[in-house]
């Protein structure tokens, strides 16, 4: 049955995930940019679909005129997306190895300012996917009404199934991905291309669909984008606009993945990833604008229509939605490619995660920070213990957040940008260092340009920092300061672990005395009566060739205990059987007294415990056997000097399942002492 159901999860294993890789094949795996700009730019692309609606989101508290300046927020915002650009072009040329912000700012910074990074990348990392799946979600729930209520569980769904596909390998993935992602650029390019040609040739477009709603300020805002708190809203719609930079350092984690040239092909990639972010935001803002979008948080309490308010089951369409709608006009069918890819590419968002979570997490795991599982590659040469992780870390959220991203989003791009400003000042670092002896007047000059770009950026995302920390903090950002905390406090005692396991298994000045051997083995076979195991367990003992070598058992019962010592002289077993007193019944405890007596008496003898267990075929009979055994075993391993030898004998359960069932005859040999 065990090897049936085995074969089953093997098969099903194989079937969802493909045949194993080889290790050699490795390099088969790496991407042209063709299929790396959708693996690692999936992330900052999709921010177009949700960072416009932030924005709008945030100006429409201080009413419909306050949505005019969305635009001039895009500006900001891309002034600097360009700008982290350009950083981090500087980035995976001088640091190719895939430790992306982490590597840089542990090199140049010192490694508490380099756990920092690699804290808040995780934790970014995972909202990342638990806010692309919840938007993409919120999508599709707008599009098919028979999601809405569901939404927390087909989240769920999707967050299984991408992990799945990125469990197949980066490669498989990216091919996967490409096609959705390249389909969203070309639906949003289209839309913008359409758009500013009807703006251009027809003198306008139809409104949006909430274009005759007005919009009700909040009493704190009932003046407009006047005084502090006009000032601070705008503060905080740029912030939330900043979401359009996750997923740009995903990049610099995964230069390794890139083909050769891969500083260059990285580069390359990064340009394009500006881009086409860039010209994506700004033209849905422009675009909003012209046709009246008003897009809220609460539309039953903020949008009023003829002085009423709207029904509580109003559904407002995001603002991509809206926008397609007024373009198409009369074509609804790009209508709904626009819609469709625009929720896809909002769920396929998280497998820019799914690439650069495993792959920092198996940096962290090789320098001792993180379990060394998460520097493993599963069958098709992905980190699948990082995937899982993350997986289950972005479910957490989505079920603890109810898949709203409103809720979410306030948690997001706070560790984005604590790794974007600590990685600016180590670069700066980084180029200031080299100046001190590079001596070629080319070379100079490419590094100070280079430093220049770097300390623009440190003051520029630093400034941003603030502002999110300032706007952001009491909306939710402190819980993701507080997991960054835990995660960072977290790592570095698993670092302090692995150091101190290390010393104490250190061979020391002296690598002759790790070789030296114990003065005597003492072997001691437990038996509770004679029977093939208890046989087969004094077998092997013997074949070890110990100094000293006896059976013990344990007196519970005092008839059992004369019947196995009138078993015992019958069969002139050719060593002592010690009967160990037991006046409350335990097994356990007399054993563990009598192993540490021999180690008292003799400190520098080694004592090796034979245990004979049944190998059982079914899992309920595991319950009924080995109980004892198991207990006894786990006390012993934390005895020092002690060695637990465990030897099975297969019962006839197991026979057709392993192939062992033959092994049950005892050795010959034993009957012949």
């Amino acid at each position: 049955m065990s090897e049936l159901a085995g074969s089953l999860t093997d098969t099903a294993k194989r079937v969802l995930l493909g045949r194993p890789v080889r290790s050699d094949h490795l390099g088969h795996t790496l991407l042209p940019k063709r299929i790396a700009l959708p693996v690692f730019a999936s992330d900052a692309l999709s921010s177009v679909a949700y960072a416009p609606d932030e924005i709008l989101l945030t100006l429409a508290l201080a009413g419909f005129a306050a949505t005019a300046v969305s635009p001039w927020i895009g500006i900001a915002v891309v002034v600097v997306l360009v700008t982290v650009v350009a950083s981090y072009r500087q980035n995976v040329r001088a640091y190719p190895s895939g430790g992306g912000d982490y590597e840089v700012a542990t090199t140049n910074l010192g490694p508490s300012a380099g756990l920092g990074v690699a804290s808040a990348l995780m934790v970014d990392y995972v909202l990342t996917v638990a806010v692309s799946i919840s938007s993409g979600t919120q999508y599709a729930a707008s599009a098919i009404p028979a999601l809405r209520g569901h939404e927390v569980p087909f989240a769920v769904i999707v967050v299984i199934l991408l992990a799945i596909v990125n469990l197949r390998g980066v490669k498989e993935s990216g091919k996967f991905f490409a096609v959705p992602v390249y389909l969203f650029m070309f639906a949003i390019g289209g839309t913008a291309v359409v758009g500013f040609a009807r703006l251009l040739f027809t003198g306008g477009l139809p409104d949006a669909e909430s274009a005759g709603f007005d919009i009700v300020a909040s009493p704190q805002l009932d003046s407009g984008l006047t005084g502090l708190a006009g000032a601070f809203l705008v503060a905080r719609a740029f912030a939330s606009g900043c979401a359009a930079l996750t997923g740009v350092e995903a990049i610099s984690n995964g230069v390794p993945a890139f083909r050769k040239p891969k500083s260059r092909n990285a580069a390359t990639t990064l340009a394009l990833l500006g881009g086409i972010s860039a010209v994506m935001i700004m033209s849905i803002l422009l675009l909003a604008r012209d046709i009246g979008v008003h897009y809220v948080e609460d539309p039953a309490t903020q949008l009023t229509h003829a002085g009423q308010p709207l029904p509580e089951d109003y559904v407002q369409h995001p603002v991509i939605g809206q926008i397609a709608q007024s373009v198409f006009s009369g074509l609804p069918v790009a209508f709904y490619v626009v819609a469709a890819a625009t929720g896809v590419i909002l769920v396929l968002a998280a497998n820019t995660a799914f690439n650069g979570f495993p792959v920092l997490g198996s940096i962290l795991a090789k320098d001792g920070y993180l379990p060394r599982q998460l520097d493993t590659r599963g069958d098709r040469l992905a980190f699948s213990n990082g995937i899982v992780l993350l997986a289950g870390g972005a479910i957490v959220l989505i079920v603890a957040f109810d898949a709203t991203v409103t809720r979410l989003i306030q948690l997001y791009i706070v560790g984005v940008f604590v790794s974007f400003t600590l990685s600016q000042l180590g670069m700066v670092r980084h180029w200031t260092r080299g100046l001190r002896t590079e001596a070629d007047p080319d070379a100079r000059k490419r590094m100070l340009r280079s430093r220049a770009v770097n300390a623009f950026g440190f003051l520029l995302t630093g400034v941003v920092l603030i502002i999110v920390l300032a706007t952001k903090f009491t909306r939710g950002a402190w819980i993701a300061i507080v997991a960054m905390a835990v995660l960072f406090v977290l790592m570095r005692a698993i670092r302090r672990h692995y150091d101190r396991v290390a010393r104490e298994l250190a061979l020391g000045d002296d690598p002759a005395s790790a070789r030296a051997l114990p003065s005597r083995v003492h072997a001691i076979v437990l038996v509770s009566k004679l029977h093939k195991p208890a046989m087969r367990a004094i077998a092997y003992a013997r074949a070890s060739r110990p100094s000293v070598l006896e059976a013990v058992t344990v007196g519970v019962h005092a008839e059992e205990v004369a019947a196995l010592t009138d078993a015992w002289d019958r069969l002139e077993l050719p060593l002592p059987l010690r009967v160990l007193d037991s006046p409350f019944r335990e097994i356990t405890r007399p054993v563990l007294q009598y192993v540490r007596s021999i180690r008292r008496e003799s400190p520098r003898d080694l004592v090796v415990v034979y245990i004979p267990e049944y190998v059982v075929g079914h899992w309920w009979e595991q319950i009924l056997h080995n109980q004892s055994a198991l207990r006894l075993k786990g006390r012993l391993l934390f005895t020092p000097g002690v060695v637990v030898a465990s030897v099975p004998w297969q019962l006839e359960s197991i026979e057709g399942q392993t192939g062992l069932e033959s092994t049950r005859v005892a050795p010959t040999w034993i009957h012949r002492v």
